[in-house]
């Protein structure tokens, strides 16, 4: 059975389909960066309104942007934008809905101008993205705009810039005040600390660089919310379409799996409405920071905590790791003494109990979650969800050895080698520096921590610089297990 608007009344029993006439719906969002987190979290939020009759015209126009979205346009047009959200809880319950809140999809390179006429149109309010962590082409360091990609390079070199959200949204934004129609918002739904702060930097500082003037508009008339977002959402595999096909005899090119868990924190900062998010469970607050910190250093910290060693020590998935008695009592120690005194209390919440909670949601092995997933990018991730959490407690005097471990067993994984002799292939932007440096560890063994983008004056800082070298020695003297016997 295809999955398509006209069959979804003969979908079978136990497929949860929508509670809504899609023919009614109206687009209030473009979304760009339509991508597996996306539909598994802000559609389904919109998708929960619309069964309740709610903001109907608030549906997603989705649009992608860089090469590889080209398989989703292929994905999701035959199907009528619908796909299949299935919730793997740990005690073996998954639950399928179809979700239908992505009204249409557009490929930007396959007609730039019109997705530049999708966001002009006075009907879009709200542009969101997740365009992912170094999508936004902002130093780590500084917070400034880079500029510095080949993509933005070339959009700011053409006379009508396409290839980037960056381009596509000032063009649109020309066109909006050239016809009066007004600004909007741009919503970051990335894991970015501050990511409205952060769209705010990338988006304005493009403009500025391109049209001042239109630059200037845009800071009147455009807000950036700054948001806090958590769910673990997992690439999609064969045996994700295997199980429905299996199940409900249902082809779905490109079905999404994901956690029980949801959580949506969001600023009320927005330039021409919004739907009532609130009504479907995201917590609307004044200010998102202390959300967002609780979560990057307590969740995002904790993925990366635990990936590389799991990784050397031949595991494959994230809920194998949290399982081992010995990343487990780091991950512990991770929590208790090195994360959450980093953070501001927030009322109503025990960040102990959050970060066990973290840990249970780790560790359910129905999400089936890649290592290498968490491994990927951590040039973009280590300086936003680990490194300010130390620098904070190396500011209050207080320890970080399990920190520097982690930052070690990053460094060990990115020689290239697991423990077993098996090539890893490292991943990340930063790829040939990190391995470069990472190589060097027997002449200069301070190397890869003296990458000043990544890591700042860190190499500089005695307290950690112990830590973290008496670390690197015995991933090479004793492995990673050996490591992990220090730390407990």
């Amino acid at each position: 059975m295809r999955l398509c608007d006209a069959g979804l009344s003969e979908l079978p029993e136990g497929v949860g389909i929508p509670r809504y006439d899609r023919t009614r719906l109206a687009a209030g969002i473009v979304h760009l960066g339509v991508g597996n987190f996306c539909r598994a979290h802000h559609a389904l939020y919109l998708d929960d309104l619309f069964s309740a009759g709610l903001a109907q015209d608030w549906a997603v126009s989705g649009v992608g942007i860089t090469p590889g979205d080209a398989a989703m346009r292929d994905a999701l047009l035959p199907q009528d934008c619908l796909y299949t959200l299935t919730e793997k809880s740990a005690d073996q319950r998954w639950a399928s809905r179809v979700i239908g809140a992505i009204r249409e999809y557009h490929y930007s390179p396959d007609d730039p101008g019109l997705v530049v006429e999708r966001i002009a149109d006075p009907a879009i309010r709200i542009v969101s993205l997740t365009i992912t962590e170094g999508g936004y082409d902002i130093d780590n360091l500084t917070g400034d705009f880079l500029g510095a990609s080949d993509m933005v390079r070339a959009d700011l070199a053409s006379e009508r810039p396409s290839r980037t959200a960056f381009g596509l949204v000032l063009e649109a934004m020309r066109v909006r005040r050239a016809a009066g129609t007004g600004g909007l918002t741009i919503m970051s739904c990335d894991n970015v600390q501050g990511n409205g702060h952060v769209a705010r930097s990338a988006f304005l500082g493009f403009a500025r660089l391109k049209d001042p003037d239109l630059a200037s508009w845009m800071e009147d008339n455009v807000t950036f919310p700054n948001s806090m977002v958590d769910r673990v959402t997992p690439r999609t595999v064969d045996a994700d379409r295997a199980y429905l096909e299996e199940k409900y005899g249902l082809t779905d090119r490109w079905p999404v799996t994901c956690e029980p868990f949801r959580q949506w924190v969001l600023e009320d900062t927005f330039a021409a409405g919004r739907p009532p998010y609130e009504d479907a469970g995201v917590e609307i607050v004044s200010d998102v920071v202390p959300y967002e910190l609780m979560k990057l250093r307590l969740a995002n910290g904790t993925h990366q905590a635990l990936c590389y060693f799991g990784h050397l020590l031949g595991l494959q998935y994230v809920h194998e790791a949290v399982a081992d008695p010995d990343i487990h009592a780091m991950l512990l120690t991770y929590l208790d003494e090195e994360a959450i005194p980093t953070l501001d209390p927030i009322g109503g919440v025990d960040f102990a109990a959050y970060g066990r909670t973290v840990l249970e949601r780790f560790g359910n092995p129905q999400i089936r979650d890649s290592l290498s997933r968490i491994c990927e990018d951590t040039s973009d991730r280590i300086p936003k969800f680990l490194l300010p959490g130390v620098f904070s407690q190396l500011e209050h005097g207080r320890r970080v050895q399990v920190c520097a471990a982690v930052v070690a067993s990053w460094a060990r994984y990115a020689e290239g080698v697991d423990e077993a002799g098996g090539a890893i292939d490292v991943r990340d932007p930063l790829r040939d520096d990190l391995m470069r440096r990472a190589s060097e560890r027997r002449s200069n063994p301070l190397a890869f921590l003296q990458n000043r983008v990544v890591f700042g004056d860190l190499a500089d800082r005695p307290e950690f610089v112990a830590s973290y070298l008496r670390a690197l020695e015995t991933f090479h003297s004793g492995g990673a297990r050996a490591v992990l016997k220090q730390l407990s």
